[in-house]
């Protein structure tokens, strides 16, 4: 995900008592309906403009968002001591992170009315049993994507994670694919290609995953995780190991672009990782009343598709997929089958030793 420019919420802040200042008379009615702001930090381009205006106008509130472009960056913000933020919208693992620090609000779910639209497959997870602090909101994969008539015409398969790893189909696309700058995200497809569990600890196995990685680094274009949606779209990629939404954005973009060549995606025969975002409570909101609110405004069938229609997100809710473009309910990259959902695997938040081991592991892969 890109992150966006946008000023923070101290700057605002003076600029509001600044202009509060020279209001007079008004100042304690315009401060009174300041107060009734949520304090938003999300993905960039994870809610749609006209979803957030209809919110805003039925809870006669303004959504105030900052952003981030990974869950390393959320974390280590709020690590940093930033606070305020009335809601989040981590990855599991993170909200995993986030549940160990102490730092999420217990859910009230008597304030969620509609919480019983989510699909029972994406309650009780791992990361958070029983929904105490989470409450389902998108979902993507992590999978390839690929210009369709250049692997077609280099003989390279589009359905394994050999296509990344094993030489000899690197060697017809030298310098023409990218992988995630993300350190869990590159082990967790080696590891899959591998026949392993993306939450490997085992020093030995990711060693070895490290060392396939170091195989296939001499072919790669780059490490990448954000431009490839550009890159795939005009041709300078061939293959990008990626999001399920960014190849669903490429592939729409390419076509309004009229290339002469077709963007596909697929999830690897081997597995993928599956990332339930997820609406949590941060502890230091001042507002958990609109924060409520917005969770259940986004839990009502017809808001919860507007993203999907929007990025082509996987969307957790029942009740929204009346609501989605049949193209898109039909699309195997974002609503995958039985088999393909049976071979998908969430990642886990790793214990402090085995994240000092990966952290020391990427280093190496970084620098050789």
């Amino acid at each position: 995900m890109r992150r966006a420019a946008i000023a923070s919420p101290s700057r605002r802040g003076f600029a509001q008592a600044a202009a509060l200042a020279c209001a007079g008379l008004a100042m304690p009615a315009r401060a009174a309906r300041d107060r009734d702001v949520l304090n938003l930090y999300n993905w960039n381009n994870y809610i749609s403009e006209a979803t957030l205006q209809r919110f805003e106008a039925g809870c006669d509130c303004r959504v105030m968002q900052d952003y981030y472009s990974s869950n390393e960056e959320l974390l280590a913000k709020l690590a940093a001591g930033a606070v305020g933020y009335d809601l989040l919208v981590p990855t599991g693992n993170a909200v995993e992170t986030l549940i160990r620090q102490n730092a999420l609000r217990p859910l009230d779910k008597t304030q969620l009315h509609n919480l019983g639209n989510i699909k029972p497959e994406f309650l009780d997870t791992p990361f958070d049993p029983g929904n105490v602090y989470s409450v389902p909101y998108a979902y993507s994969m992590t999978l390839l994507g690929y210009n369709e008539q250049r692997l077609r015409e280099a003989g390279v398969p589009t359905d394994s994670w050999a296509a990344v790893f094993e030489p000899r189909h690197l060697e017809r696309l030298a310098g023409r694919v990218t992988v995630l700058d993300d350190q869990r995200e590159v082990f967790a497809a080696a590891l899959k290609y591998l026949g392993m569990s993306v939450n490997e600890r085992s020093e030995a196995k990711l060693k070895q995953a490290r060392d396939l990685i170091l195989r296939a680094k001499p072919y790669w274009a780059a490490f990448n995780a954000s431009s490839y949606i550009k890159e795939l779209t005009i041709g300078n990629v061939w293959l990008a190991h990626g999001y399920s939404n960014d190849m669903f954005q490429a592939q729409a973009d390419a076509r309004r672009a009229r290339r002469p060549f077709t963007i596909g995606y697929s999830i690897p025969e081997e597995g993928a990782v599956l990332s339930l975002d997820s609406m949590v409570l941060h502890r230091t909101g001042r507002r958990p009343d609109l924060a409520y609110r917005f969770i259940d405004f986004m839990l009502e069938g017809r808001n919860s598709a507007d993203l999907t229609n929007l990025i082509g997100s996987g969307n957790p809710n029942a009740a929204a997929m009346p609501y989605i473009e049949p193209a898109i309910r039909a699309n195997p990259g974002v609503f995958p089958d039985a088999a393909h959902r049976s071979r998908l695997e969430m990642m886990r938040d790793y214990d402090r030793a085995t994240r000092r081991l990966a952290n020391r592991l990427w280093i190496e892969v970084k620098v050789r």
